[in-house]
């Protein structure tokens, strides 16, 4: 069962040193980055400078470094989905030393009223997914623990914001009319595919998240609604904002 795979009894096999040698200190904060449009315009605006590689069999992810008023600040793209977005982070912290990472995509809105025209940043996520359960013990739920800290910086910057429950999900071609309804019943106001194995793996590594979100796409029993997904996911507000609060960190 997913939900035995929590073991703390006992040593992992493989560690990160067999890959990269001894961990590094390059910087403190870093950006988790899901839009190529948002990164290429970071690549484009600033002097960037190439600091590690995430790597792999199927290519090398980049870890850059830019300066942005005064504060440097890593950043890359991740991939999409629990496991490999969790595997990214716990690495990148590895490679460059970052100790707080600053996480922001798109979801989906569960919630139209409550999500409309504000930026949602989740209190607690739904674990539908499988990564979470070898970083904490088993719970529907897990916290997203520096949620009231990024809203007051929200609140500071005049960002419109709502806290919320939110639904991580592996796949989301099997979000059901019930599982949908099950969720907005217990309070989610939005689904996205990372966050509750992110938090997880912070949390286990004794790394900070702060993650905040904006909603395309709709999901209401009622169908779906596609139209905003793009706007979404590409939005650069989110990186100027994102941007800001690694200075307020």
């Amino acid at each position: 069962m997913i939900t035995d795979s929590y073991d703390i009894e006992t040593e992992p096999i493989i560690s990160l040193r067999d890959f990269y040698g001894e961990p590094k200190h390059i910087v403190d904060i870093c950006l988790i980055i899901f839009s190529k449009e948002i990164h290429r315009n970071l690549l484009d605006t600033f002097d960037c400078v190439e600091i590690a590689k995430i790597s792999a069999c199927n290519g090398n992810n980049s870890i850059y470094k830019m300066n942005y008023k005064g504060t440097e600040i890593a950043f890359y793209l991740t991939a999409i989905g629990s496991a490999v977005a969790s595997a990214y982070c716990y690495e990148a912290s590895w490679l460059t030393g970052a100790k707080k990472f600053i996480m922001f995509g798109s979801c989906g809105s569960l919630d139209r009223e409550k999500t409309d025209g504000k930026f949602i940043v989740p209190t607690e996520s739904y674990r539908g997914e499988g990564c979470s359960y070898y970083f904490a013990e088993p719970s529907d739920y897990i916290e997203i623990k520096n949620s009231n800290k990024l809203a007051s910086i929200f609140s500071d910057l005049g960002v419109p914001y709502v806290q919320g429950k939110v639904w991580t999900t592996e796949s989301m071609v099997r979000e059901t009319r019930g599982l949908v309804s099950k969720r907005k019943n217990e309070g989610c106001i939005a689904v996205e595919m990372e966050l509750a194995g992110v938090q997880a793996a912070c949390d286990f590594y004794d790394l900070e998240l702060y993650d905040f979100l904006e909603a395309g796409d709709v999901l209401e029993s009622s169908g779906y609604e596609v139209e905003g997904l793009r706007d979404a996911n590409h939005d650069f507000e989110k990186l100027y904002i994102a941007l800001e609060v690694a200075l307020r960190l």
